[in-house]
Order: structure tokens, then C-alpha cells, then sequence
């Protein structure tokens, strides 16, 4: 049976664009509750500059409380050194460095151009590895950026080739920040990646602003994915992306895994009770499906 990794972004992505900050406590409460459904790699922080993110302020006392599980490997986000030295005392598993694919969202998301922004990941990558640390690297507005329009196939391929010109990352991540992929892209950009960066694992990033999302997942799996990004109840979206509406839903992701025989040792059922929890917590509608119709009807 096939398996992939559901890498659980709810924490850090279904959060960062939210008119409500969440407490603490609150924000704990949903990584517990990401552990309870099964997700065993979970982005919880993001150690980026609170004044510009105010959502994702307390990444050091969010990861001073989260449940230590068997297998549970925790992500935080980082954008340079300081962010590293950040994670590093926070006791991270993993880091998730980002490169900007345009120079204009470069600008605006991470204050620097994508020459500086490879080379600040690069950076971290060499030191977390000393640390330890498993890596991955992902590509921003690999399929389309909201201020430059299209993004050349071989511009990523290019970026990847950079990040791996040395000591690689562990995994590289392909994200659809502003959701305007279709699954023919994907097939290019995977097959790309495979050729710039031979036997380095993919992780894929998608949004459902344009209803493609669950489509490229599940195009990206056939393209031998090995991890997937998700957020429970649907939630999430980027302050620096206008129209980047939340990401693929984990719970929905999982029904279409399940019914697909891919396993991915999440409970679907938890997901939704999570994915309720987040709509009080955030005084918000969940924009799953799932928890609206359930799974699979039993007969009648």
C-alpha cells in the first residue's frame, strides 16, 4: 500500500493570515490536537520578526509546551540566522528554510532579493545540519507570483540547482503560495526538481484559492511526493499574498488519501474535531468540506 507523510502546517500557516491572534495556550491546544488525530511532522512556529508577523509572536513559548511525543517531529519556519539561533534554542526537530522563487515577493515577504534570500538559506541549511537539525528548503510562488505574473519552469529549476550546489538539503519543498497551479505544472516542476536535485525528497506546498489544490496533491503524489502540506479545517493564507486563500484542507486531503489507498496514519474523524475547534477558537466558518458532509455514508 502507498504511503506519504501529511505534514501538518495548520500551526504556523492556518495561523500567520488570521485577523485573530490566538493565545499561547491556544495555540498549543491545536498541536495537541494534531498529534491526538496521528500527524507525526508538524510545522507549530514561525521564528520570523513578530512585528511584521504578530500572529506567529511566542514561537518560544509555544514550543516550550508542546506534547513531546514518540515520533512527533516539530518544524519551525525560519528566514535567516536569527531565525535559526531562534529555533535552535527552541528545540526544533526540523527547520523549513524559504526562498522567494520573484524578486518583488522577495522584497515584500523577507526584506531582500533571491540572490541574498539562496544565499541566507544556504547558510542555514550548512548550520542546521551541524546541529543535527533535518532540512528543508521550500520555493515561494513556484507555480505564479501575485505582483510578477508567470514563473518560468526553469527559473525554479535554477533555484533548486543553486540550493543543492553543495550541502543539500534534506528535502525540498515546491509551495503554491497563491494557489493558481494545475496538475500539469506540477508534473513539469517535480520533473525538474528530479533532474536538478536527483534522490532529494519533495514536499509540496498547495492552496485551494482556485479549487486546483486537492488535484495537484494528489498529481504530485503520482509524481512520487514524498510529503504533502496540509492545514486542519482549511485555514491559512499569506499576509504578503493578496487573494492567497487558505491551504488545501488536512482532513479533506486525508478522506481522498484514504478512499485512494494511500495511507498516511491520520485519523480523519480527529482532524474534523479539530478543524471545529480552530473555527470557535478563530470565531470563524471552517472552509473544509469534509466536517459539513462526513466520510464515506454507511449503507442505509
Amino acid at each position: 500500500m502507498t504511503s506519504v507523510q501529511l505534514v501538518e502546517v495548520g500551526p504556523r500557516d492556518g495561523l500567520q493570515n488570521e485577523q485573530k491572534i490566538l493565545s499561547t495556550e491556544d495555540k498549543v491546544e491545536l498541536i495537541a490536537r494534531a498529534v491526538a488525530a496521528g500527524a507525526k511532522r508538524i510545522e507549530a512556529v514561525s521564528f520570523v520578526n513578530p512585528k511584521r508577523v504578530p500572529q506567529m509572536a511566542g514561537a518560544e513559548e509555544v514550543m516550550a509546551q508542546v506534547p513531546r511525543a514518540d515520533g512527533v517531529s516539530y518544524i519551525g519556519l525560519v528566514l535567516n540566522r536569527r531565525g535559526l539561533d531562534r529555533a535552535l534554542t527552541s528545540a526544533v526537530d526540523e527547520i523549513n528554510a524559504v526562498v522567494p522563487a520573484t524578486e518583488e515577493f522577495s522584497r515584500r515577504n523577507q526584506g531582500c532579493s533571491v540572490e541574498e534570500g539562496i544565499a541566507a538559506a544556504v547558510d542555514v541549511v550548512r548550520d542546521a545540519k551541524k546541529a543535527g537539525i533535518f532540512t528543508t528548503v521550500t520555493i515561494a510562488v513556484s507555480f505564479g507570483c501575485p505582483f510578477e505574473g508567470e514563473v518560468s519552469p526553469e527559473r525554479i529549476g535554477d533555484i533548486v540547482a543553486r540550493l543543492t550546489d553543495g550541502e543539500a538539503p534534506d528535502e525540498i519543498g515546491l509551495a503554491d503560495t497563491i494557489g493558481v497551479g494545475v496538475p500539469t505544472h506540477v508534473r513539469t516542476l517535480a520533473a525538474l526538481t528530479a533532474d536538478r536535485a536527483p534522490g532529494i525528497p519533495q514536499r509540496w506546498h498547495f492552496h485551494n484559492t482556485r479549487n486546483t489544490g486537492y488535484a495537484n496533491a494528489l498529481t504530485a503524489l503520482d509524481t512520487g511526493a514524498s510529503a504533502l502540506d496540509a492545514s486542519i479545517g482549511g485555514f491559512g493564507g499569506c499576509p504578503f499574498a493578496p487573494a492567497a486563500t487558505g491551504n488545501i484542507a488536512s482532513e479533506d486531503l486525508v478522506y481522498a488519501l484514504d478512499r485512494s489507498g494511500v495511507t498516511t496514519g491520520v485519523d480523519m474523524v480527529t482532524l474534523i474535531e479539530a478543524a471545529e475547534w480552530l473555527g470557535r477558537a478563530l470565531e470563524k466558518n471552517v472552509p473544509a468540506l469534509l466536517g459539513r458532509a462526513g466520510g464515506f455514508p454507511d449503507a442505509r
